[in-house]
């Protein structure tokens, strides 16, 4: 008999991914969802195995009745995206929080032996090693800053995971995700708001690219397959009360990662450099030798990845959501 799994967030953007994967992998999948970020259609290929329960990750009755019988939950529920973060941040904590509680209580009282919790490299914000390992101090730089809406969110879903799970899971893990990319990832992130200016600059025959800060700023981008492989080679071989970054170890400026999507749109991007927005990070790059003790590595390079995603973007550029969270 196939082993019960519940993905919340299964109709967000790495949730959906996951979702199919473990339908593939066997499993028996339920996703808990209300979908007013996510969207069922993402994992539509699957939908006919997959239990759907539309209903809010902060309503611990309904969670219990989802989670029966589950031999996991793995929590991604969340508003993500840094639009949101700065002009939602009430809602961002509201779901970040009560619905890590909520989850963590639903399972105990059910039963549930395994939790697994999506944190974000946004808990450490500013870090002084990099590549950075998952043993740096946690860090709210500003609380004033509703920027820091997520990362403080995703601190507190941390404690919650580890300290309300330790007498009640057999296993509780959290992984860190860093700068996750692909097909159909929503609107409010860096690759496609990148992706629909460049096709804009495109069709204007311009290739005025203004940018955020001097596109000095690195980050690590990290296709969402292997985000997802990550997540259950975790699973499978990581231990108890264990933290994980998932993400890859190649470091790239914004100006490059410009240039990659500007070259595989076909277009030459005269990038303009701009004002920051108070909280962003210089670097962020995070060292991947506890997943890579485990077997793991990123196997999609950045241009294989970003050429799937353009791809997709060029396909979908009219279907952008009235929905302003996604």
């Amino acid at each position: 008999m196939a082993k019960r799994v519940v993905v919340t967030g299964g109709g967000g953007f790495i949730g959906a991914y996951l979702t199919k994967r473990l339908v593939h992998d066997g499993w028996d999948v339920a996703v808990v969802d209300s979908m007013v970020r996510g969207d069922a259609s993402r994992f539509a290929e699957v939908a006919d195995d997959v239990e759907l329960f539309t209903c809010d990750v902060r309503d611990q009755d309904a969670l219990e009745g989802a989670f029966k019988g589950a031999e996991v939950v793995m929590h991604l529920a969340a508003i993500n995206g840094t639009e949101n973060f700065y002009k939602r941040p009430e809602l961002v904590l509201d779901v970040g929080l009560r619905g890590a509680l909520a989850v963590v209580n639903a399972g105990r009282e059910v039963g549930v032996p395994d939790m697994v919790v999506a944190s974000t490299a946004e808990v450490y914000q500013t870090p002084e090693i990099v590549p950075t390992p998952e043993t740096i101090p946690l860090m709210l730089p500003d609380s004033l800053n509703p920027r820091y809406s997520y990362g403080g969110s995703k601190i507190v879903s941390e404690l919650i995971a580890f300290n309300y799970g330790q007498d009640h899971y057999r296993q509780v893990q959290v992984f860190r995700p860093h700068n996750v990319f692909g097909p159909n990832m929503g609107w409010k992130h860096v690759e496609p708001q990148f992706i629909m200016r460049a096709l804009a600059a495109q069709d204007a025959g311009d290739g005025a690219f203004p940018i955020q800060g001097d596109g000095t700023e690195t980050r690590s981008f990290c296709y969402v397959d292997d985000i997802v492989q990550g997540i259950l080679t975790m699973y499978e071989k990581g231990g108890h009360r264990e933290v994980y970054h998932i993400g890859s170890d190649e470091e790239v400026s914004v100006r490059e990662l410009a240039a990659r999507i500007g070259k595989i749109v076909g277009v030459d991007l005269d990038i303009q450099p701009g004002e920051i927005q108070a909280g962003g990070t210089p670097r962020r790059c995070p060292d991947i030798s506890k997943m890579r003790a485990l077997g793991w590595s990123p196997t999609v390079g950045l241009d294989d990845g970003l050429e799937r995603t353009v791809a997709w973007y060029r396909e979908h550029r009219n279907d952008v959501p009235a929905n302003d969270l996604m």
